[in-house]
């Protein structure tokens, strides 16, 4: 499979990796010290048209399509994966809304997120009980006059304290899938309690936060596509989400490929340098033959998606193989650099912590090994 590249597709690339080599990398190893949410990054990001980049242009976006945005997402990851995680989850909650909402809430929300009005968007689907098993959610949304009442608690919701715009999710039926909807929630809406950051192992310049909701009040037209569909719009979204996580790995890969090629070339030992050693060589290999087949597989994900074509199975195979190949990566990178990938003086140890969490957000590797079995057996007939 050869890879050739619209004009377009070239453009948002190229100004992706400007952007990120030029304003995200510099202040990445600080802000993952500090904790520092990159607010005025992201702003940046939004006049470039990378909070939208598979959003129509009438409402803000860059039109760029689903392989544009995957380009995108490797550039920005490879500089810093917690901006990248930003970005990812305000394209998806901008993409959801666009295909699934009503003028009024596009014209209203979809603009609010690629201009960067809204800071971040968030999708608040898991809760405390109910991570990998969505359909088991609690929180609970009630008619109330003209208008819903929202009452429950959300878990690990990323930028949940920063998002102007968030979706989410809870039960206006009965048990099972089959009862859930999707609401459009703005920040701050009274009855919305944001709570404690959590110390995480990586990703420490993206917030997450557990939400809770207490007699949370919505208009009647908060309501996101029909009532009871909530299910199907959130499986579809993490089929593109999972294509975004993706990205997000080959990108950290790429950081910790670079990082280490540097390291080895410079570092002497034995009267060497390290890179000359043959076994050292051959892990740097693997690790590039790895990365180039994640690579392939997330576009071929994205193009799926991108020509109205399933790709479940093939977002599912492409964030399963990414993600775990990227902590392959990682932990090499650090092995290689010895002590000093130790420490963080050298951003190796970043990478490794960063990458972690890409085997367990939006599906782990296990529900994505259920998925794919899925799909093969029922395409199986």
């Amino acid at each position: 499979m050869e890879l050739h590249l619209t004009e377009a597709q070239a453009l948002v690339r190229n100004t992706a990796r400007s952007f990120a080599r030029e304003r995200v990398a510099p202040g990445a190893r600080e802000r993952d010290r500090t904790e520092a949410f990159p607010v005025e990054v992201l702003r940046e990001m939004a006049e470039l048209g990378l909070l939208g980049v598979n959003v129509p242009a009438a409402y803000g976006g860059a039109e760029a399509g689903a392989t544009a945005y995957a380009l995108a997402m490797m550039e920005i990851a490879e500089a810093c994966a917690s901006t990248a995680v930003a970005m990812a989850v305000t394209n998806m909650c901008a993409e959801l809304i666009t295909a699934f909402g009503t003028e009024a809430q596009k014209t209203r929300y979809v603009t609010r997120l690629t201009s960067g009005e809204a800071v971040v968007g968030a999708f608040a689907l898991s809760e405390p009980q109910a991570g990998s098993d969505a359909s088991a959610l609690e929180t609970r949304a009630q008619r109330r006059g003209d208008g819903w009442v929202l009452n429950g608690s959300k878990q690990w919701i990323t930028s949940g304290d920063r998002a102007g715009v968030m979706v989410v999710w809870a039960r206006t039926g009965g048990a099972g899938a089959g009862g859930l909807s999707a609401f459009i929630v703005e920040g701050g809406t009274p009855g919305l309690t944001v709570g404690r950051h959590e110390e995480k192992m990586g990703l420490r310049a993206s917030s997450t936060v557990p939400l809770q909701f207490e007699d949370c009040r919505l208009p009647g037209d908060a309501l996101l596509g029909q009532e009871g569909q909530g299910f199907k719009l959130a499986m579809m979204a993490l089929d593109g989400g999972r294509i975004g996580i993706a990205s997000q790995a080959c990108g950290v890969a790429r950081a910790a490929l670079v990082a280490t090629v540097q390291y080895t070339r410079e570092r002497k030992a034995f009267g060497k340098s390290v890179s000359d050693f043959q076994a050292v060589r051959f892990m740097l290999a693997n690790i590039q033959t790895e990365l180039a087949a994640a690579e392939l597989m997330t576009l071929r994900a994205a193009g799926l998606k991108e020509s109205g074509q399933p790709f479940t199975r093939e977002a599912s195979m492409a964030k399963v193989f990414a993600s775990e190949m990227a902590n392959r990566a990682a932990d090499k990178a650090v092995q290689l650099h010895g002590g000093y990938g130790y420490i963080d003086e050298f951003p190796v140890e970043r990478y490794l912590r960063d990458a972690r969490v890409q085997t367990i957000y939006e599906g782990t590797s296990e529900i994505q090994r259920m998925v794919i079995a899925r799909e093969l057996l029922r395409a199986a007939g």
